[in-house]
């Protein structure tokens, strides 16, 4: 590789090539307040304690509220909740129009999931412009579909053959 000076935007898109899933991070907050992030940032991270982590950016309006929160549900998404991903990778978005119940914690739970996690807020790590989440996993379902997957910038499912065009 050629010895350039680092460029963030080339950093990205080199990042955009490792597919990743998509989830949805939900919370509720101490003053009752309910939270929701999508987010490909999702990793297991130990199996005892069952552990998994997760990053968020530092500027983002729900950090507070997710970093406060006792408990919070991961989401992994199916390849039929693309409506539901961009709903929430805008700022403030909006539970009125899912029918949620409640979780641990009062975290809103999604419906229609691949997989869900119900996680304790563990501990939180600086990670540069992010702050990386760790929760332990006390609760868990899963379902049958396939995913929704995040490649070079753009959502997609696994019938998509990856061409750009």
């Amino acid at each position: 590789m050629p010895d350039t000076l680092f460029d963030s935007r080339e950093f990205r898109n080199a990042l955009g090539n490792f597919a990743t899933g998509v989830t949805i991070i939900t919370a509720k907050g101490e003053n009752g307040e309910l939270a929701g992030v999508t987010a490909s940032s999702f990793n297991s991270v130990s199996l005892d304690p069952p552990l998994i982590l997760w990053s968020l950016d530092r500027s983002s309006t729900s950090l507070k509220t997710l970093e406060d929160a006792s408990h919070f549900c991961v989401h992994v998404l199916s390849d039929t909740q693309s409506d539901e991903c961009m709903a929430f990778a805008k700022s403030g978005a909006d539970f009125s129009d899912l029918d949620i119940k409640e979780g641990l914690g009062g975290a809103p739970l999604i419906d229609g999931c691949l997989a869900r996690f119900e996680c304790r807020n563990v501990v939180h790590h600086d990670g540069g412009d992010h702050v990386i989440i760790v929760g332990e996993v006390e609760r868990f379902e899963t379902s049958e579909g396939n995913p929704l997957i995040f490649f070079r910038g753009k959502l997609s499912d696994l019938a998509s053959n990856g061409d750009d065009g």
